[in-house]
């Protein structure tokens, strides 16, 4: 699945982009399904779907949403409520693109939809992933599928190369921030570089690679599919911070009892009470005062 070239290159700058991970007719059968998720949202003025394992809900609304102009901005786990979801992100090429980085034995861990609609303001703070979920070796991997053209124009995906190698607190006065300290955001803007790729490419991105991304002050929709994926002897050391009844699920090659332990060190989340990431870093939901 992934050439010579891109694993290093993976392992060298932290994340690699390949083309046309998904076809034109999955991609419209995901758009579908998010398209009905967002005429549902018109129903609603605050975050709404409660009927997920931690009881958040899985549906998260930008300040200002009404049902003129809906701001659905996260769905939380879509594969728990469809199977075209299951069927991309459990079987297939985005598994087997994985297990050529971290080994045969890979295990889903959760997945969001992120959606950046025509001049939301939603934008993602430069953070790590590794902090959320600390596991018991870091051989994780998020793989985020572009479902529209993504460019700087319309809040693409920002990484900072190399900084898999660099370790972040997220923690404020002994709570957890789920983002660096922003009086790094120069440092890291100054070395990112935008993710950019067509409607079907995808981007995998080491556990520890700082990213972000601005709002999208554009004309044109941005949705980006996000899942992470862990080697199968990665053994969570918090519960998920997006759990879901497929947590742990074997998408590739097999299970084991043995956890691989090559963590020294890790910084242990605390709870939050937050329904997502938007709102632990200070973006307000609808309805919020």
């Amino acid at each position: 699945m992934l050439s010579e070239d891109q694993t290093n290159h993976f392992w060298e700058h932290g994340y690699v982009v390949a083309s046309a991970a998904a076809a034109p007719e999955v991609r419209e059968t995901l758009l579908g399904e998010f398209n009905t998720w967002r005429e549902e949202s018109r129903e609603h003025d605050a975050n709404y779907g409660f009927d997920t394992v931690d009881g958040k809900a899985r549906f998260d609304l930008e300040e200002g949403h009404s049902a003129e102009h809906p701001k659905l901005r996260r769905v939380a786990n879509p594969v728990d409520i469809s199977e075209a979801y299951r069927r991309v992100l459990f079987e297939g090429t985005i598994p087997e693109m994985v297990a050529d980085l971290i080994g045969p034995d890979v295990k889903f861990h959760h997945c969001k939809l992120n959606i950046k609609m025509p001049g939301m303001d939603t934008r993602v703070e430069y953070h790590q992933d590794h902090p959320y979920d600390p596991h018991t070796n870091d051989d994780m991997v998020a793989i985020l599928l572009l479902l529209d053209d993504m460019s700087e124009e319309n809040g693409c995906l920002r990484v900072v190369p190399g900084s898999h190698c660099e370790r972040y607190s997220h923690f404020k006065d002994d709570e957890f921030t789920g983002m660096t300290t922003p009086e790094l955001y120069d440092n890291f803007q100054a070395r990112s570089v935008p993710v950019e790729g067509n409607a079907g490419d995808v981007c995998l991105m080491h556990t520890w690679t700082v990213h972000g991304g601005g709002p999208n002050r554009s004309n044109k929709v941005r949705r980006l599919l996000i899942c992470d994926y862990n080697a199968a002897d990665a053994f969570p050391l918090t519960t998920p911070a997006i759990p879901s009844p497929h947590n742990g699920r074997i998408v590739h090659g097999k299970s084991t009892r043995i956890a691989r332990l090559t963590q020294t060190e890790v910084e242990i989340r605390t709870p939050y009470k937050d329904d997502s990431f938007f709102g632990l870093t200070g973006q307000k939901a609808a309805g919020e005062s």
